[in-house]
């Protein structure tokens, strides 16, 4: 007889992510993934969000692992809530993770 309060729980265990990513006009977006250079794929085809419409995605800058979803939503609030120079602050901390492909040099 299965018990199915011992079923494995599917998001157990998963990690999701808070990522940034830096537009070419400058500004940063945040979002939330389960495979975040997946989703900057994404949005560097222009499917990912609207955001990404009026400028394309050029780098994802800053990538920070959570316990799960509902972590990671709560993170994504946070970062929202900062100020442009907190976000800033953060992407500084790390180097840069992933750059397009059409990104300018130089």
């Amino acid at each position: 007889m299965s018990d199915s309060s011992t079923a494995p729980d599917v998001s157990a265990g998963k990690p999701w992510f808070v990522y940034l990513v830096r537009a070419a006009n400058g500004a940063l977006y945040c979002g939330i993934s389960d495979d975040p250079h997946k989703r900057f794929a994404k949005h560097q085809s222009g499917k990912g969000a609207r955001f990404f419409h009026s400028s394309p995605a050029q780098a994802l800058v800053y990538i920070e692992t959570c316990a799960g979803k509902g972590d990671a939503l709560r993170r994504e609030r946070a970062i929202k809530a900062m100020s442009k120079l907190a976000k800033e602050t953060l992407v500084a901390a790390v180097p840069v993770i992933a750059v397009a492909d059409n990104a300018p040099s130089g």
